[in-house]
């Protein structure tokens, strides 16, 4: 059984939880009043061993407040089942909506946590009759019971890649399309060290990015990275402030 550990690296920065919200995002606390940019997300967002994650560098580099609503360890799922998020999300100027792996998401084969999307809840009638010589009591977290599942079978296992990344397509054109203000996308690759399941964001390809085109005003990439954490939270506020400033043009 293993983590990734986030909750060490993040244990100094202050965790907050807006009025009506369940889900603990970085701190601190900030006034939603006047015009803001709302930046939900997950691990890389709330920029966790950070001083200063690109959502406070994009504030400093625009000159308007961007609340940081990512938390650890929270997919697509978690901010679209948290009405208060979305509420802030809609009475935002703009929303920077960070991509997060398809593995952190519900779907026809397994549940995750509602608001810890790495957690693992039970697999449906489906799944075990996928792995029927599978235990599936052994698993906390879903990281670990994909590890598992593909190296017992990497045939049966494609079944359940497409089904997710199926539910992850299926969750973000719905938040997407329910918020009102312009949703840009940012995608932040990153490397765990987890040998066989890729990297994040887990199964979420190109091309599946690419189709949400359409309904997003735009689509960020972060450097690929071999660079330091700190260095590609700066260039994602730089290409962030830039296209912004494009559109304002």
């Amino acid at each position: 059984m293993g983590h990734d550990g986030n909750g060490q690296l993040a244990g100094t920065i202050a965790r907050v939880r807006y009025e009506g919200s369940r889900l603990d995002v970085r701190g601190p606390r900030r006034r939603l009043a006047g015009r803001y940019i709302a930046c939900p997300g997950g691990t890389e967002t709330f920029g966790p061993g950070l001083e200063a994650p690109f959502v406070a560098l994009l504030e400093r580099r625009i000159g308007q407040s961007c609340i940081n609503l990512g938390a650890l360890n929270a997919g697509a799922g978690a901010h679209l089942g948290d009405a208060a998020l979305l509420d802030i999300c809609g009475r935002a100027e703009r929303v920077v909506l960070q991509v997060t792996g398809a593995h952190g998401v519900s779907n026809r084969l397994f549940t995750v946590h509602p608001r810890r999307n790495d957690r693992f809840l039970k697999a449906s009638p489906v799944l075990r009759s996928l792995y029927p010589d599978i235990d599936f009591t052994e698993f906390c977290y879903t990281r670990h019971m994909l590890l598992a599942l593909k190296a017992h079978d990497a045939a049966r296992f494609e079944t359940l890649r497409e089904e997710m990344c199926t539910a992850w397509t299926m969750r973000m054109r719905k938040l997407i399309s329910g918020l009102a203000p312009p949703v840009t996308l940012v995608v932040m690759s990153e490397r765990r060290g987890k040998a066989g399941l890729g990297e994040d964001p887990l199964f979420v390809t190109p091309a599946m990015v690419e189709a949400l085109r359409p309904i997003v005003d735009g689509i960020v990439t972060a450097p690929r990275p071999h660079l330091p954490e700190a260095a590609r939270h700066r260039a994602v506020a730089r290409a962030l402030g830039e296209a912004f400033a494009l559109q304002a043009a």
